[in-house]
């Protein structure tokens, strides 16, 4: 439906305009009933709805109605599959209409800088670009319904302690290549309706204040169509908000920060046209949910359920499986023990918590893919509420165990180790399931581990163990998909989106994470998760990428369409991969970039493309990726822009950031010319470099060591690097006069005009 905003814009009082950029109660927005402006209702997400009854709160004390609970962000990200994504959010799409909500709350961008960030489990990734692609698909799927999406929460938040007060302080390129790169292309690819701010501070200032993201770069740079709203209670002072571009605040003030802007305006602090922009940006969204509802709109709930299943195996991810202990044999006596078989743990804590329409366990799983259950016994082995061991239930699992084929332990971190609101403070399990684990496989040779967790731990017992199954937090249809990857329905085809260290202090961050008091410094800069451990040369636990198959793939003749390119161009990298097992899956390509030799540091690679694809036996596929100059490009903060230099990049196809299986080195040539500028402080090694230059440093360094003792030619090699680090004014003096300032000037002068 067609409407002249700018008219109704016109017809609006002062206050009604300022009325508007602020919420009616916790999860509606206000109308203006006489100029047929209509509220509309958000709801939190962003891997189910948790719609909250009308006198309900963020916090999610009170209960939200029925919805499927799919996998959360940190499992659907080691699906790496961008379809699924957008069937995820398609679904979802469905259920908010159903439910008569205009805007769901996410999905969550975030990089995942540390393991400890409590908030991980709605994280997709340690990497931008998969983090990007993957919220941009989320973004299409709910969008393609005519549900609004909240891209969140923009930017650098990475930590819930002191969330609401920190200032995280880094660098421009650590911020536009790590933190915003995570955000930029969803914003560009798919035009979230909405962005929600984060509760931080980026270096000084509050992100609902924050000029620099939500104009310059947000709605100017990325060209972001839709509003900024405010994380729940992170709005500091509302005009400056206002003015930096953040369009809504909630919840609502109650009128307070309605009656500022109004103020703002009236004594000419703040300009009538900024308060009429975020208005119109509003009206815009309002409008366009209102245009998009789809009167009585339902959704098949087994449907969904089913759905949430499919999702769940395509995630998980196969971590070990020595001597293929899995799958298991129909026919084998199975020992299940652990609290998490009969009480799952599928979702996280926070506003994120889902009221699921149903919860089916790994016993539903078996009951459904037909496994005789006279072959399956159960021991709970610890306990969910105390971290102590249980003797009692120690030796019923033991018991259990020795009586068995194989015994699959279900363990993992229980609600209250990972939640929005707190980080945790180490990487560990509960003691009692570390104790049990190295108990059972103490006597039983054939053990499994399924884990149920938001983000990595570690595991001092997978020596000991054949297999490990990474479940993470895998939605209300959790025990389904378990029960048809143990059994081998299909085969796993989930890898990981995030390092798993052996340590916590392996992790770069942990150093300078959680911080000291409201300050925060990301002092590893660009080396955050595989970034680190690869350039480091860190063995991780399980690295950036990885995820094991039942079957076995090729990869073979990796080719170009050039040998040559400009960074303007664009290349397409070809390569074949071949399914040499007997059963048909999936396999996830990924493809890393490495440039040979560069003048700034940067890491030894990084994820620049991906695919996931299915093979039937003995089946071979070509896969074309293509790479743009971003691909190739650091950003240059001279230039304030992406930079490719000109020499070698290696194109490193892999199965995951540490098992490269195939390399091609292709020669570029950037059309950027960074000119230099020339000082009196400026080295000899760098005008060498110059190509009027190299000539003049080197009649320098003659005239200060052409005596009767020395010549250039008898000067060692570790002389002439030492000289290299001469500034051009120390040479007044070193050469005895022979070169005068005036001289200096002169060089400078044809330095810097070339």
């Amino acid at each position: 439906m067609s409407r002249d905003i700018e008219k109704i814009i016109s017809e609006m009082t002062l206050e009604e305009k300022a009325s508007l950029c602020s919420g009616l109660d916790f999860w509606h927005t206000k109308g203006v009933e006489r100029l047929g402006i209509p509220q509309i209702m958000v709801s939190d997400g962003p891997h189910g709805l948790r719609k909250q009854a009308e006198e309900a709160d963020h916090l999610g004390l009170n209960r939200s109605v029925k919805s499927t609970c799919f996998p959360s962000g940190a499992t659907l990200a080691c699906s790496w599959d961008r379809n699924l994504l957008k069937t995820v959010g398609i679904a979802l799409g469905m259920e908010c209409q159903a439910e008569n909500v205009s805007i769901i709350l996410g999905p969550a961008a975030n990089i995942k800088r540390s393991p400890l960030c409590g908030r991980n489990f709605e994280y997709f990734s340690e990497d931008p670009y998969l983090s990007s692609e993957m919220a941009a698909s989320h973004i299409n799927g709910v969008q393609s319904q005519g549900i609004g999406t909240s891209l969140k929460h923009f930017a650098v938040n990475n930590q819930e302690h002191r969330r609401l007060s920190v200032d995280a302080i880094l660098d421009e390129r650590t911020l536009r290549e790590i933190y915003l790169a995570s955000f930029e292309e969803a914003v560009k690819q798919a035009q979230p309706w909405t962005v929600m701010c984060g509760y931080n501070k980026v270096n000084g200032d509050y992100c609902s204040q924050n000029e620099y993201l939500l104009r310059s770069i947000l709605k100017d740079e990325w060209g972001h169509t839709g509003f900024v709203v405010s994380d729940w209670g992170a709005v500091d002072e509302r005009v400056e908000g206002l003015r930096a571009g953040l369009e809504l605040e909630m919840p609502s003030s109650n009128g307070v920060n309605d009656k500022k802007i109004v103020k703002a305006v009236q004594d000419g602090s703040l300009c009538e046209s900024v308060l009429d922009e975020a208005v119109e940006r509003l009206l815009q969204v309002v409008f366009k949910a209102v245009d998009h509802k789809k009167e009585g709109a339902v959704y098949d709930e087994a449907a969904h359920h089913e759905l949430a299943r499919t999702v769940a195996r395509e995630c998980m991810v196969l971590l070990k499986n020595d001597d293929n202990i899995l799958p298991l044999k129909r026919d084998s006596h199975v020992a299940i023990i652990g609290a998490f078989a009969k009480t799952p743990r599928y979702q996280g804590g926070g506003s994120s918590h889902i009221n699921p329409t149903q919860v089916d366990t790994i016993f539903d799983g078996l009951q459904q893919i037909g496994v005789n259950t006279a072959n399956i016994s159960y021991a709970q082995g610890f306990s969910l509420t105390s971290d102590d061991i249980d003797e009692n239930l120690f030796k019923e699992a033991q018991l259990a165990a020795s009586k068995a084929d194989v015994a699959v332990i279900f363990a993992g971190l229980p609600d209250s180790y990972e939640s929005e609101g707190y980080d945790r403070t180490h990487m560990r399990m509960p003691e009692n399931q570390t104790q049990l684990i190295e108990a059972i496989s103490k006597i039983q040779s054939n053990v499994i581990v399924v884990l149920s967790n938001g983000s990595p731990i570690e595991m001092p017992w997978t020596e000991n163990v054949g297999g490990v199954l990474e479940g993470y937090l895998a939605g209300q249809a959790s025990g389904l998909a378990l029960a048809d990857l143990l059994y081998g329905q299909v085969s796993p085809c989930g890898k990981i989106a995030e390092t798993f260290p052996k340590k916590l202090s392996d992790n770069p961050s942990y150093l300078n994470f959680p911080g000291e008091g409201d300050i925060v410094s990301y002092k590893e800069g660009l080396f955050v998760g595989y970034r680190y451990y690869d350039t480091k040369e860190i063995e991780p636990l399980f690295p950036f990428g990885h995820g094991l198959s039942y079957t076995t793939f090729e990869y073979t003749d990796i080719t170009f369409d050039k040998q040559t390119m400009l960074d303007s161009d664009t290349l397409t990298v070809n390569v074949t991969l071949g399914n040499t097992g007997k059963i048909s899956a999936k396999e996830i390509i990924q493809l890393y970039v490495k440039d040979l030799e560069s003048s700034v540091i940067r890491p030894t690679k990084e994820l620049r493309a991906f695919e996931k694809v299915t093979l039937t036996p003995g089946e071979e596929t070509t896969i074309a990726f293509t790479l743009t100059k971003r691909a190739f490009a650091y950003y240059n903060t001279q230039l304030g822009d992406w930079h490719v230099e000109s020499g070698d990049f290696e194109i490193l196809i892999g199965a995951s950031s540490q098992d490269i299986r195939l390399q091609k080195t292709i020669k570029i040539e950037s059309t950027t010319s960074l000119k230099k500028v020339y000082t009196r402080n400026s080295t000899l090694g760098d005008v060498m470099l110059h190509p009027k230059g190299k000539k003049a440093a080197q009649d320098l360094i003659t005239l200060m060591v052409s005596d009767k003792h020395n010549s250039p030619d008898s000067l060692g090699t570790d002389m002439t690097i030492m000289f290299k680090d001469f500034v051009l004014r120390s040479m007044v003096n070193f050469t005895g006069g022979l070169f005068s300032d005036e001289m200096m000037e002169t060089l400078l002068k044809e330095l810097n005009n070339c």
